[in-house]
This record gives structure tokens, C-alpha cells and sequence, in this order.
């Protein structure tokens, strides 16, 4: 069988996915250092796209660009894809949240750990020759109730990576049911706030997500607790954050996102808030690389490629 689709792929991607594409016979042109530009004047000959953070895919792409089928992002998500003005063009959507998940899992319980353990705030202090045990005094896992928002790939990972600490744990998702088992117990919003000491958020960013961490959640949790996002930037308001841990409402905040990520672009305010924040020692921010591991790359591409291909065997573009 052979197939009319022809991809055009703008992000470095792992060998392993050209490698499915062209064992298949799918042809493909594969160009990582390609500028966005040269996307919007090339991508006219494709009716398949690959992408991962180089450009967003607005609506004004996808209806300049009638011929498009597929839009396949190397991702957990589907960020910087308009993915109304896509299904309104019935152009099939694929991401690969299953490639990194057990990154972001990991990285969430060791931000977690830090945090509880005081790691990061002791290790930077004997670096400037302060040696203080009581200071550094830590909070075990196993004595604490963690809520988990978010629920999928990424959340279950999670839930099950604390499974060997002896602790409890709760979920929430707005939109799954019946998801409760050994790893963790079902339960909603409400009760979640209630009896969390660490709330760990997994959510996509979406018009409903937005904003989620805001002062009135943070005033809506029953006691003071830890506060982790592995999700997007967008879900938080940076300085509700910041009250929150001031006030000792929040015990310490591990982020591997910002509010806003483009640090060059940043106003005064913007710079003032971010410094008053990472200069805290109950706070860890990283940069955006819980997903990123050598294997979740690799990974990420098998997925990609997997789904990639199961659609292109089932879809009106194969021709004898």
C-alpha cells in the first residue's frame, strides 16, 4: 500500500521516528533547522505536519493551509496548536503524552523530596559554609496525604512512583471516573482540598485550566500545604504564589514551569516578582525539562510514530 501523505517535519526529533516513517513508506521531509518563515511558504506542498515548540500553529496557518490532514505534536500536549480552528478544518490531532510521562513523574517526586527533605535549601547552604541540621529538619512522605489534580498519563505516573513510600493518595480529574486502585483513591475537588498536606497539579492548559492556582484556591485549601506544578505555566498566577508562601499557607513550591517562560520578554514587574520568588529558599523552579530526559526524547518519537502510522492505516490516504 502506498500513501498520499506527505510530512513535513520542523523540530529535531529522535532517529527512531523518520526511521518508522521511511520503513513504511511514508514520505517525509525531515528539516529541524527550517525558520517559520520557510514553514509558512513550504508547507503549502504537505498535507502532514510535525511540530514541537518552534512555531504556533494558529488559525491562520491551518486556514492558509486547506490541504493539511495531520498536525502530530512531539509532546505531552497539544500547545501552541489552535485545536478548535484544527478540528473545524477536520485535521487529525496527535501528541505523545505516554513518551514522558515517567520523566515528569520523576522529576515531580524528586521536587517533591526536596522540598520535604529540605534538600536544595541545605545543600546550597553548606556551600556557603553553613552547617545548620535543626534548620534542615525533614517532614517524612510517608506521614503525609498526597492530592494528585490531574489524573492522566502524567498523574498516574506519579501515583505510581509514590506507591513504595507508604503514603496516601488521593486524585481528582474532572473528567475520568472509576480510575481508583491500589495506587490511589478517587475523591473529589472538594475533599481533596480538604485533607491534601502536598497538591500536585497534572493538567493540560486549557480556557478551563487557566489561572487555576490563583489566591482563591490557595485560600480554599483546608491547611497549609506543598505546592508542586509539572503542568503549564499558564495554570498559576505567580504572585498568588508568592502570597501564599509569605502568609506560610504555602510550605514550599516546586515548579518546572513559569507563568511566563520568555525570561528576555519580561516587564519590571515581571523581573521583581520572579527574583522575589527564586530567592526564597523554600522554592524550587526548574527549566521546563521534567519531560526532557535522553529516553523520554526517544520515546517520545516512538509514540509519535506509533500513533502517526496507526492513523495513516486506517485513513482515506492509502491508495493501492
Amino acid at each position: 500500500m502506498e500513501t498520499k501523505l506527505h510530512i513535513l517535519i520542523i523540530d529535531s526529533l529522535h532517529e527512531s521516528f523518520m526511521d518508522s516513517l521511511e520503513a513504511n513508506g511514508i514520505r517525509f521531509t525531515y528539516a529541524p533547522d527550517i525558520s517559520p518563515e520557510e514553514v509558512r511558504e513550504q508547507l503549502g506542498a504537505y498535507n502532514g505536519l510535525v511540530v514541537r515548540s518552534k512555531m504556533k500553529v494558529d488559525s491562520h496557518l491551518i486556514s492558509s493551509n486547506p490541504q493539511l490532514k495531520l498536525i502530530a505534536r512531539a509532546g505531552s500536549g497539544l500547545d501552541g496548536i489552535d485545536q478548535q480552528a484544527a478540528r473545524d478544518a477536520r485535521i487529525h490531532l496527535v501528541n505523545a503524552p505516554e513518551g514522558n510521562r515517567d520523566a515528569v513523574g520523576e522529576q515531580t517526586i524528586g521536587m517533591m523530596l526536596s522540598l520535604l527533605s529540605n534538600i536544595d535549601k541545605g545543600a546550597r547552604e553548606v556551600r556557603n559554609g553553613i552547617w545548620d541540621r535543626e534548620g534542615n529538619r525533614g517532614t517524612e512522605l510517608s506521614s503525609l496525604t498526597v492530592g494528585i489534580i490531574g489524573y492522566g498519563n502524567t498523574g498516574s505516573a506519579v501515583a505510581r512512583k509514590l506507591s513504595g513510600f507508604g503514603c496516601r493518595v488521593i486524585a481528582y480529574d474532572k473528567y475520568r471516573s472509576n480510575y481508583a486502585s491500589d495506587l490511589a483513591q478517587e475523591c473529589d475537588y472538594d475533599e481533596l482540598l480538604q485533607v491534601a498536606d502536598v497538591i500536585s497539579f497534572h493538567v493540560p492548559l486549557t480556557d478551563e485550566t487557566r489561572d487555576w492556582i490563583n489566591k482563591e484556591f490557595i485560600r480554599s485549601v483546608d491547611r497549609p500545604f506543598y505546592l508542586l506544578n509539572l503542568s503549564r505555566g499558564g495554570i498559576m498566577k505567580t504572585e498568588a504564589v508568592l502570597r501564599g508562601l509569605e502568609s506560610g499557607k504555602i510550605l514550599g513550591f516546586g515548579s518546572d514551569v513559569l507563568e511566563n517562560e520568555q525570561l528576555k520578554e519580561y516587564t519590571t514587574e515581571e523581573s521583581q516578582l520572579l527574583q522575589n520568588l527564586l530567592k526564597r529558599s523554600d522554592v524550587i523552579v526548574t527549566p521546563h525539562v521534567g519531560g526532557w530526559t535522553f529516553e523520554s526524547y526517544e520515546r517520545i518519537s516512538e509514540v509519535l510514530a506509533e500513533k502517526v502510522l496507526k492513523w495513516i492505516n486506517k485513513s482515506v490516504l492509502l491508495t493501492d
